[in-house]
């Protein structure tokens, strides 16, 4: 059969025209961001005395002083402001022992002109040829590798703040940070800047923040919270200035210090313009109706708005947005009967997307992974919108976005998106409203929310989803209440309306968790009624009750550190459902013991008995001949996890089920394994796969699916991402390769290569499609 080529001239034109306006000068510039080559020489010791100043109410203070001059930002701490001010020293270990001095020395000094906040740092290692560098990517892993870490409350709320981190060779991570890390936005960029330096005696950092960069009071408040955290990852220490308990992180941010004496300048009321052009040539998976489909050229222009509209809220705009350059999905193997969670991967859903979410900390928020993600009704997904529910793209005209501070003590969240809708989908419209009001200074608060999915146009019968009328709302209230300092009460109440449902249509929940440093538990309650309906959440049964524990100890000693073992983790997990009239749907117990090892490796066994009713008949493999009757399962079943040390050149994890499936036996191995070159190069090799036995319907069954990852990072504004799945029971390869160069700060250009194919001997055509997209941020 003769090979289609597509027609490539749109394509060079676009792609051209981008390389063209990429200002190859700037790009050098930035790809020197980062480490300096030469290694400065030791820096001396203090021999003054440390000084150490503490606010009215106990905090830390640290005193910020005017430059007094300019600050070149290579990462040589070489200018008087920071040879002639005391620094913020006496650093606190937060792991591995708590309250204890921190092993190595930290220094960090502040700094600010009429423009800029400068942050400067010198860690000191007695080790430096021993530092690790994992990764210099934009938003690198910051616990797998040596790094530095700032926290701004700009508001001196002891709330809300911004952290900024780097590590060794000046790779840049910032984010977000809301309600003490209930909320964090990852995918919150800002515009600074990073030079660091290696040293005889460790290494240096110098941070440049434009006061433009952030959103902070200008009536005169000129009192911040701060707080420094720094990574030993060779000894798998976590430091703080102002100290931090081992059950949180950096971003309980009301433990933080004070920085005195700032004399703030102009803060960030900015406006800033993404416009995008986006070509691509994509052609469909072959199938039996149309074997040999042609490739569609398409072009694309569009564009984000961002404006501060207060010093704490933000407008964001989006029109035509255009997601080609987003992360493909990860697939998985499913033995359920309910659809799998695949968590947003689209930038403008990420972008503050806490600030939407209702309930206790969101899945990537959790210090601590133990408690299982309460993702059994989800309220806001945002994967409901501009996509399908097989995972396919509805064209998006637009939409809104405000987010911020409201006043001194309450938020403010609206989202308004229009999809286009195509052949299938109609017209619509979604909208999410969230507002808190803080509850004095406790870290308390209560919130209200609302949503509606509104049909725009579509025909007037048929399908009720689909039809031109169709609406659905959610109403809500909740509230997040910190009873003691470790001890968190959160619970909602949600009413639905959807046309045709009278009854049933609410659900509540409501939970209360304690996270110290020995003992961790959480217990709750949660119900859906009969007549639900969230259109913009993720949930798997409506006319269900659900009871939850997730409770356990973590004990350390002299002892257990001696031999290799940093702590112990007995813990029990129990997940029950009921419908309402009583009747047991599913149930599992987790009964596990956990080893936490000193270079960060971790063990655990597990005995895990579950119940699952099935409604229907189900067939956990396509393949099978005949599927599962209703009714009750009952089986045990055994766990192992392994994950290594992850900082090292080779790391890997690996979970093993052996026991019960339903009627019969399971063997099921989930593992990968990463191998890293060096900070560029990094590879990894995955696989699923599950043996499985059923004895009515009899039958065998090996579901095998492999994944295999390559991350190059040229320098830090340069990567390439390649990722290839192959799932053996539907025979189909999935590859998406994804190349990114940020040429200015917060402008890309993006080149993405998806591949799809059925590899069988009567293949259809595979599928193809080519991306180019070019940003560009303009500041006003």
């Amino acid at each position: 059969m003769p090979v289609h080529v597509p027609n490539t001239a749109l394509l060079r034109t676009i792609l051209l025209a981008a390389l063209a306006a990429a200002p190859i000068p700037a790009l050098a510039q930035q790809a020197s961001t980062g480490a300096d080559s030469t290694r400065a020489p030791a820096s001396p010791r203090r021999t003054r005395a440390r000084v150490r100043r503490h606010a009215p109410d106990g905090r830390r203070e640290l005193l910020a002083v005017p430059t007094g001059g300019a600050i070149r930002l290579d990462g040589v701490l070489d200018e008087p402001v920071w040879q002639k001010t005391d620094p913020a020293a006496d650093f606190v270990q937060s792991e591995p022992l708590t309250g204890q001095p921190a092993t190595e020395e930290t220094d960090v000094w502040v700094a600010f002109d009429d423009d800029n906040l400068y942050i400067a740092a010198r860690l000191h290692d007695s080790a430096p040829d021993a530092l690790v560098v994992n990764d210099i990517k934009k938003d690198f892993k910051e616990e797998d590798q040596d790094d530095f870490e700032v926290l701004l409350d700009t508001f001196g709320d002891r709330r809300n703040g911004y952290v900024f981190s780097t590590n060794v060779e000046g790779a840049r991570h910032d984010r977000q940070v809301a309600l003490e890390g209930r909320e964090v936005n990852q995918s919150w960029d800002a515009v600074w800047d990073v030079r660091t330096r290696r040293a005889a005696d460790g290494w240096t950092a110098e941070i440049r923040i434009p006061f433009r960069a952030l959103r902070f009071d200008k009536s005169g408040t000129t009192t911040w919270g701060i707080n420094f955290s720094r990574h030993i990852r060779r000894k798998n220490e976590v430091d703080f200035w102002s100290p931090v308990p081992r059950a949180f992180n950096l971003n309980r941010i009301s433990l933080a210090g004070n920085l005195a004496g700032l004399q703030t300048g102009k803060a960030g009321r900015d406006l800033r313009i993404k416009p995008y052009v986006a070509a691509n040539t994509i052609r469909d998976l072959g199938t039996t109706t149309r074997p040999n489909p042609r490739y569609n050229n398409a072009m694309d222009v569009g564009a984000d708005l961002k404006a501060a509209l207060t010093p704490g809220l933000t407008l964001d705009v989006t029109l035509n947005p255009d997601f080609g350059q987003a992360e493909a999905d990860e697939q998985q193997v499913n033995l359920t009967q309910f659809s799998q969670f695949f968590p947003e991967k689209r930038d403008f859903f990420l972008e503050n997307s806490g600030v939407f979410y209702v309930g206790d900390a969101a899945r990537n928020n959790r210090v601590n992974p133990t408690p299982t993600p309460d993702e059994d009704n989800l309220l806001f997904f945002s994967r409901r919108i501009g996509l399908s529910r097989s995972g396919l793209q509805i064209p998006i005209d637009g939409g809104i976005r405000l987010t911020g501070k409201l006043t001194e003590s309450s938020r403010l969240g609206l989202l308004s998106i229009s999809e286009r809708g195509d052949e299938v989908n109609p017209r619509a419209n979604s909208s999410v409203f969230r507002f808190r009001q803080n509850l004095g200074r406790s870290g308390s608060d209560f919130g209200v929310f609302a949503m509606q999915r509104l049909n725009v146009s579509g025909p007037d019968t048929g399908t009720t989803t689909r039809r031109g009328d169709y609406f659905n709302r959610v109403f809500g209230i909740d509230n997040n209440i910190r009873l003691f300092g470790n001890l968190d009460w959160n619970s909602y109440v949600v009413k639905t309306e959807t046309p045709g449902i009278t009854a049933g249509d609410y659900a509540w929940r409501t939970t209360l968790n304690w996270e110290g440093n020995f003992f961790h538990g959480k217990g709750g309650v949660m119900q859906l009624g009969p007549g639900f309906q969230n259109d913009l959440g993720f949930y798997r049964r409506i006319n269900m009750r659900k009871y939850l524990l997730d409770t356990g100890l973590r004990p350390r000693s002299a002892w257990l550190r001696a031999h290799g073992i940093r702590e112990l983790h007995p813990h029990v997990g129990w997940d029950y459902q009921e419908d309402l009239q009583g009747r047991i749907v599913s149930k599992k117990l987790h009964t596990g013991q956990s080893w936490f090892f000193n270079n960060g490796a971790v063990f655990e066994i597990a005995a895990n008995p579950s119940f699952n009713r099935l409604d229907a008949p189900f067939r956990p493999n396509s393949k099978m001949r005949a599927p599962l009757a209703p009714g009750g399962y009952s089986w045990n079943e055994w766990s192992l996890y392994a994950i290594s040390d992850q900082s090292r050149a080779i790391s890997a994890n690996v979970r093993y089920l052996f026991g019960g499936l339903y009627n019969g036996t399971q063997q099921t191995v989930n593992g990968s394994m990463t191998f890293r070159a060096n900070y560029k190069l990094r590879a990894t090799l995955g696989v699923q796969r599950t043996a499985a036995t059923l004895t009515e319907p009899n039958l065998a069954f090996v579901n095998n699916l492999l994944t295999a990852r390559v991350n190059y990072s040229f320098t830090t504004n340069m990567f390439i991402d390649a990722l290839s799945q192959y799932d053996e029971t539907s025979k189909q390869f999935n590859a998406n390769v994804r190349f990114n160069i940020i040429h200015h700060p917060l402008s890309d250009l993006f080149i993405v290569y998806n591949d799809q194919r059925i590899l069988t001997p009567d293949s259809p055509v595979p599928g193809r499609a080519l991306i180019v997209k070019f940003t560009q941020m303009f500041a006003f």
